[in-house]
């Protein structure tokens, strides 16, 4: 298969863009010890949806009027599983 420098251009730079982005992901993933002590457990949508018995849109109703504690790594919600003062 033949491509012309055009079409290799845009492709790595869509490559450089999201190797990018996993770098990004995997900054704030070494950081999580600023956010987690090693006892923590975390839960995610899925996990804290099926506990509760509530839908995603429920989770997202409590996270905007400030009833549900939550934090965001990588674009993905997570919560922790204890209570803290």
């Amino acid at each position: 298969m033949y491509i012309d420098n055009e079409n290799f251009d845009k492709w790595m730079e869509r490559l450089s863009k999201k190797l990018s982005e996993i770098g990004q992901d995997l900054k704030s993933l070494i950081n999580t010890d600023k956010i987690l002590d090693p006892n923590d457990k975390i839960l995610d949508n899925q996990d804290l949806a099926f506990l509760l018995k509530v839908s995603f849109r429920t989770l997202q109703r409590y996270r905007a009027s400030g009833k549900l504690p939550y934090f965001m790594i990588s674009h993905k919600t997570y919560y922790r599983a204890a209570v803290r003062p």
